[in-house]
């Protein structure tokens, strides 16, 4: 079949794409930044892009003669105010283009709806399934809740709490129930449903097989991890605190722990259905779930993570608007030395960050980290995806990659950390010779106060990283 998908940089999206491929389907998938096309998705043979942004669609058309179309896109982690309306404006946009093509079905994953009090963002998720059904194609809509996956953001935040907090005093909210689903069989809902007329204009909801509380899925969690762990509920904390508890504990952003706290006061049990006559699957359990993440992880296969998305920064343009470094009104430290072994010099910037830390000074980089996350940024907690690859749009602690490309020997990272300004750091080698520059364009009066109060660091910390990275030792911890 010839499929369009959307969201293809997203957690899902990314995963289905690689999967439908696999299945031999034709791809087109929509982006809305070039910059960001993942390259295990890009380098197959039957894929097409289309550059759309689904708010401003201007003289774009989808191609006529696709049979099946996913809707993947959704703002869980959105700061945007008026996200409700963002969201009913990209899939009323979608509809209408879709409507335009001899599509005979469109797929959308929403979130279970089984309570009158809905949070906000699961109220939207049903309003875009109202907006998408349509008269011109069948729309199949599979509903989930918890999904559980390396690399998911419901996983690395229980992953958080439970490897970092031996005893947790935690809000009441821990006591609701939900239904966890495992992300492979998410992915295989969606794979297989693809084409199945038996399920146009229909809705399902898809669950693991246990109904747990979030308590007792942070108990399980640490079992796998052969952790001990003590847990006690307290009715005071409230939704705020809450929301503060889950941000300064685990690496979300506090826009996302705010949406979390929202939607999990509400429980998310899944209504019986005949999808599973349909679509043969055996849903695997929670800790089944877990485990499979975890072989991922050890594999250092992990294809996606929810903080893979922009909205999981500060970052609000596409990348392409920030590769081209200033050049007026900045403030800059550019440091070069002679490089003896190319290879291990650029395998050593392609490692840097996360567990691998920046060579140099690494407690002070820390501590910027904590200082970001206490003015609301972003902090080092959201590390790496890979441990030693990077494309462009992944996070790198509270770094976003603009350019990472090993043919041009080039990494670009922008600051997606609290600052009064804008900032960049590029590593280039240029004939046996590493370029390493740090960039700062303030903001303002303040924007110059704050380049001269770190000024000082910047004599022993960029210049410890960049000898680190042309020294050809073993990586430093």
């Amino acid at each position: 079949m010839k499929i369009l998908i959307t969201g293809t940089t997203g957690y899902v999206a990314k995963r289905l794409a690689l999967k439908l491929l696999e299945d031999g389907h034709q791809l087109i998938c929509c982006v809305r930044d070039m910059n960001r096309i993942p390259d295990e998705i890009e380098n197959q043979p039957g894929v097409e892009f289309l550059k759309i942004d689904f708010l401003q669609p201007k003289n774009i058309t989808f191609p006529k003669d696709i049979d099946t179309a996913y809707y993947l896109i959704h703002s869980m982690s959105s700061n945007a105010t008026d996200f409700e309306s963002l969201e009913a404006k990209c899939a009323e946009n979608f509809k209408k283009l879709v409507e335009d093509t001899n599509c005979k079905q469109v797929i959308y994953l929403s979130g279970i709806i089984n309570s009158k009090s809905l949070s906000k963002h699961l109220q939207s998720r049903f309003q875009v399934e109202q907006t998408l059904q349509s008269k011109n194609y069948g729309l199949t809509t599979f509903r989930a809740g918890i999904i559980v996956g390396s690399g998911s953001a419901s996983f690395e935040i229980i992953r958080d709490i439970v490897e970092k907090l031996p005893f947790m005093i935690t809000p009441k909210w821990l006591n609701t129930r939900s239904q966890p689903i495992a992300i492979r069989d998410v992915l295989t809902y969606l794979s297989e449903g693809a084409g199945k007329k038996v399920l146009f204009n229909k809705s399902y909801d898809i669950t693991g097989p246990e109904i747990l509380t979030y308590k007792e899925m942070l108990l399980q969690f640490a079992e796998v991890r052969q952790l001990k762990r003590v847990i006690l509920t307290l009715p005071i904390l409230t939704p705020k605190l809450s929301s503060y508890w889950l941000y300064f504990v685990t690496s979300t952003t506090f826009n996302l722990a705010r949406s979390l706290v929202d939607s999990m006061k509400v429980e998310v049990i899944g209504k019986k259905s005949d999808i599973n006559t349909h679509i043969k699957i055996t849903p695997v359990t929670y800790k089944e779930a877990v485990l499979l993440a975890f072989q991922k992880i050890k594999q250092h296969a992990v294809v996606s993570s929810w903080k893979d998305a922009i909205s999981s920064g500060v970052f609000k343009n596409q990348l392409a608007e920030h590769i081209e470094l200033p050049q007026f009104g900045c403030f800059k430290d550019v440091r070069s030395r002679s490089v003896t072994n190319e290879d291990a010099t650029l395998q050593k910037i392609w490692s840097i960050g996360g567990e691998n830390g920046w060579y140099s000074f690494n407690g002070l980089w820390r501590l910027r980290g904590y200082v970001d996350k206490l003015f609301g940024g972003v902090g080092l907690r959201r590390g790496r995806t890979h441990e030693n690859y990077l494309e462009p749009g992944d996070p790198l602690d509270f770094w976003r990659v603009l350019l990472a490309d090993k043919k041009q020997k080039r990494l670009l990272l922008f600051a997606e950390m609290k600052l009064p300004g804008e900032a960049w750091l590029e590593f280039r080698i240029v004939k046996d010779r590493l370029y390493q520059r740090a960039v700062f364009r303030p903001h303002g009066v303040w924007g110059r106060v704050y380049w001269y109060m770190v000024l000082p660091f910047h004599a022993f910390v960029f210049k410890g990283m960049i000898n680190a990275l042309v020294n050809t030792s073993k990586l430093e911890s």
